[in-house]
């Protein structure tokens, strides 16, 4: 094995570690936020998980077996549908969370943390419910959010979201949305709960899809600049050899000077805006730009366009 082979070998065996490891810390936060701000406050969110949590509040059956056995059935379709790496991802997923379920319910016991700081009772200074479903949504929807952008999920409602989201362009947080509210409905019949518990969970949803949404466009998010400047070759230059992007030039007409221009367009991911405009500044700090967020780019180098 050459030097260069065995050096793309570390980085692909480093990339696969971080991923895996990503996915595991993205699991945590999701079973952190059902575990405590949840699952005590009689709060279900949706999902197999959400499942397993009416299953474990009315008959104590652990979390973590419940979305183990219900996952095992959502794992052969997901088998078919996505294909061998899915596979080992959806295989991983299902068992890390279950047993991280099982180590901090079983284990740890760490959903009577909210007993102990008086979390969810405002009567006695601590959280309200409602603040528990949101804080609830934001951690378990980063969480997943995490999971899914390293190219991993937890099963459930995730699996039926990326079959979809396969085959079509489709918002994963709005296909978990709308799979997860039929199970939120269903708390209903966990003892004691009203329409408040339901409440409840439809806020944590809310803030559970924005927060997965966020994770995940945010890392797609992409702007196109345009540049007036009389330096645009040495800067379209610049650009394709440091950024490794492509520029186009397009004609124009100033108005003012009656002069033919060219007006340097480029299309960029969020992470290379700043340096594309430091690097701009740098060659003509009297150049003009315009800096607008597009909605979706599709193609090489960005997004692929699903049919």
């Amino acid at each position: 094995m050459t030097e260069l082979k065995l050096e793309k070998f570390k980085m692909t065996v480093w990339k696969t570690l971080w991923s895996y490891l990503s996915i595991a810390i993205g699991i945590t936060l999701y079973v952190i936020a059902w575990t405590i701000f949840l699952i005590p406050n009689h709060i279900v969110g949706g999902g197999v998980v959400g499942v397993a949590s009416i299953v474990y509040i009315i008959t104590g059956i652990p979390v973590g077996l419940t979305n183990f056995v219900i996952n095992a059935v959502l794992f052969c379709f997901g088998f078919y549908f996505l294909g061998k790496k899915f596979a080992i991802n959806n295989i991983y997923g299902i068992v890390v969370t279950s047993l991280i379920f099982l180590l901090m319910q079983q284990i740890l016991v760490i959903q009577d943390i909210p007993a102990l700081v008086k979390l969810g009772n405002a009567a006695k200074g601590g959280l309200d419910p409602a603040i528990c479903s949101i804080l609830g949504g934001v951690v378990s929807g980063i969480g997943i959010g995490i999971v899914l952008s390293n190219g991993g999920n937890s099963g459930g409602s995730d699996v039926i979201a990326l079959i979809l989201n396969k085959y079509y362009n489709v918002s994963l947080g709005t296909v978990i949305m709308i799979v997860d509210a039929v199970v939120i409905c269903s708390s209903i019949i966990i003892p004691g709960n009203d329409i408040t518990e339901i409440i409840y969970g439809f806020l944590m949803l809310v803030t559970y899809t924005f927060s997965i949404d966020y994770i995940i466009d945010g890392r797609k998010q992409t702007y196109k600049i345009l540049v007036f400047s009389k330096k645009n070759t040495e800067i379209a230059d610049l650009i394709g050899n440091k950024i490794k992007r492509g520029v186009t030039f397009l004609k124009a007409t100033g108005w003012y000077s009656k002069q033919d221009t060219d007006i340097l367009m480029v299309v960029v991911h969020k992470s290379e805006k700043v340096q594309i405009m430091h690097y701009i500044k740098t060659i003509d700090p009297e150049a003009f730009m315009t800096v607008e967020k597009t909605e979706g780019v599709f193609g090489k180098n960005f997004d692929a366009l699903k049919k």
